[in-house]
């Protein structure tokens, strides 16, 4: 299919003389006289491109050109005059013109011209489609009640320039809350870069956020440029700043303030224009009690605080988060689509899900990958998970006797017992780690 051009000119030679020869270049060709009859075509005909004459009489190029970007924005625009100025240029440039062309007219400059706003507007396109679809995929899947108040809260959040603290427990999916803020921000067209801060060494934090000059330090045999710079003009997301340590803490909070930094090594300073949303699993409140986290630096990124709910108290969304990761493994994998049974749903809505959403999709993967036929039944759920509503967990603890091979067997009672004491702490990993006497670590290790 052709693209449509529209040339506006109140010069009928010229008209007729566009037409003609652009016509023979393969584009589908409109005319208008004056800028009137141009903004009624452009809501009959919806033309790919625009070419606009400045000087016309009543409505002027610079008045259409106003109009068409109010109600076509997306439509390139390049304007046409036969007595150029600087001053036009600019003006016409401010209003949204793609590019700007003096009388008389090289067809050749115009022709490339043209190309060059029609595959600007096919990219710009392309961008939006696949900002759409990145947005569809990150987006927080649920129709529970705290689900619901989160992306409410994110939605109001997001466009401002608030620092976003987000609190949720290991496997809830708090980095897809601040994919979804990006993407809502100001920041969008910028990078979203993240900082896992528990996996940086500790000599190697600067370097690793600021960035390091050739021969700063012994091994710094090249320029590094650090997160701080990666995400100019998008987000920087930090996280797990709860295992940040105190001296990188101050480190932090001193460019958050200043909004500015050096690579080590170097003396020019770089503008830190970035957003910042950082994530933790701890109580930052117990933290700074204890002495591990500065005051300073938590109430600069405590600016929205955001909650992600534990999967236990969002069971409603269950079945909605399978049919995703189902849809999602199936497309990924080529693989058919399969189903599960509503008692499979409804056992594992009875699951305590002490590694959220991240366990249940390891699962999902699991069954998927394991069960040969296209439903997939309770019968095929590992033995931790099949606990029926009203069911006791220690019930399970008694099927163990059950099960014929020993290795199998003795990680089956440590998955019930675990589960059972974890119940009891109310799903808090961590007070349950020190009932048990083993590491946050050892248990999710056993639940897997």
């Amino acid at each position: 299919m052709f693209p449509t051009l529209l040339i506006v000119d109140d010069e009928q030679p010229i008209l007729h003389s566009l037409k003609g020869l652009l016509s023979d270049e393969g584009f589908n060709v409109l005319t208008a006289p004056n800028g009137y009859e141009c903004l009624k075509l452009m809501e009959s005909e919806h033309p790919d491109l625009v070419l606009l004459d400045i000087w016309m009489p009543g409505l002027d190029g610079i008045e259409t050109l106003q109009e068409i970007k109010k109600s076509h924005p997306g439509t390139p625009v390049i304007m046409i005059s036969g007595h150029g100025t600087i001053d036009t240029a600019v003006t016409a440039t401010k209003y949204g013109a793609f590019s700007f062309i003096e009388k008389p007219i090289s067809i050749d400059k115009m022709i490339v011209a043209i190309n060059n706003a029609l595959n600007f507007r096919k990219l710009e396109e392309e961008n939006r489609y696949l900002r759409t679809r990145m947005i569809a995929k990150n987006a927080i899947d649920g129709v529970s009640a705290p689900v619901q108040a989160l992306r409410q809260q994110v939605i109001a959040a997001a466009p401002t320039d608030a620092c976003i603290l987000i609190h949720g427990e290991n496997g809830t999916g708090k980095e897809l809350v601040a994919r979804t803020v990006h993407q809502f921000s100001s920041h969008s067209e910028g990078p979203l870069i993240t900082v896992n801060c528990a996996a940086i060494p500790e000599a190697l934090f600067e370097s690793e956020l600021f960035g390091h000059e050739k021969g700063a330090f012994e091994g710094a045999t090249a320029k590094h440029v650090g997160r701080f710079e990666l995400a100019d003009g998008g987000t920087l997301f930090f996280n797990e700043i709860g295992d940040m340590s105190l001296e990188n803490q101050g480190k932090l909070i001193q460019v958050i303030e200043e909004k500015r930094f050096t690579r080590l090594g170097g003396s020019r300073i770089h503008e830190a224009n970035v957003r910042i949303v950082a994530a933790t699993n701890k109580n930052l409140e117990e933290e700074m009690a204890k002495g591990n986290f500065r005051e300073d630096l938590f109430f600069r990124i405590n600016g929205v605080p955001l909650t992600m709910p534990p999967l236990r108290q969002r069971v409603e969304d269950l079945p909605l988060l399978v049919e995703r990761f189902t849809q999602a493994w199936c497309n990924s994998s080529g693989s058919q689509s399969k189903t599960f049974s509503s008692e499979l749903l409804e056992a594992l809505s009875a699951y305590s899900w002490p590694g959220n959403v991240r366990e249940l999709k390891n699962l999902v993967e699991r069954l998927l990958i394991t069960t040969n036929r296209k439903n997939i039944e309770l019968s095929d759920l590992p033995t931790p998970y099949r606990q029926t509503p009203g069911e006791d967990l220690s019930d399970n603890l008694s099927r163990v006797a059950d099960i014929e091979d020993f290795n199998e067997a003795r990680a089956a009672f440590e998955r019930e017992f675990v589960k059972k004491r974890l119940a009891e702490c109310s799903g808090d990993e961590a007070a349950a780690a020190q009932r048990l006497g083993i590491s946050k670590n050892q248990i999710s290790k056993i639940l897997q």
